[in-house]
């Protein structure tokens, strides 16, 4: 099983692909839409079926760089809606 330094290294980030933000492996998938979808309640299982190119290693990249970013943050920086 690859370790984070490895899955991250499927997420890219390309000035003329959405904005900059983060993507999965230079695909037009942003890691945002797999952490929402995830969230939402769909498994890997609908992702893959969903998104064909999609691995499972480029969902557990997607949760490696959420895990990175909140890891250097504080909930005190995150605005949550009522």
């Amino acid at each position: 099983m690859p370790d984070n330094h490895e899955l991250l290294k499927r997420i890219t980030a390309r000035p003329d692909v959405f904005g900059g933000r983060p993507i999965v492996r230079d695909m037009r998938i942003s890691v945002e839409l797999i952490l929402s979808l995830l969230s939402q309640g769909a498994t890997t299982d609908e992702l893959l079926d969903d998104y064909p190119g999609l691995e499972p290693e480029d969902i557990r990249a997607c949760v490696a760089y959420a895990h990175a970013v909140i890891a250097r943050d504080t909930l005190a920086t995150v605005s949550v809606a009522e």
